[in-house]
């Protein structure tokens, strides 16, 4: 499983636990995210998040 770095604030998305509070279940991939799916802390969509390296 990856984690994406917000590259705006920050925030990491890990796919391993995902965001339960948002409805993300644990294990699901960044790629499978809805298109609208945004930064849980500043709000910027997908296109803002790179993969941890």
């Amino acid at each position: 499983m990856s984690r994406y770095v917000c590259s705006v604030c920050g925030w990491v998305y890990d796919e391993a636990e995902g965001v339960p509070e948002m409805g993300i279940a644990p294990g699901t991939a960044f790629a499978d995210l809805p298109e609208d799916f945004s930064c849980e802390l500043c709000g910027v969509g997908k296109e803002n998040f790179t993969l941890e390296e």
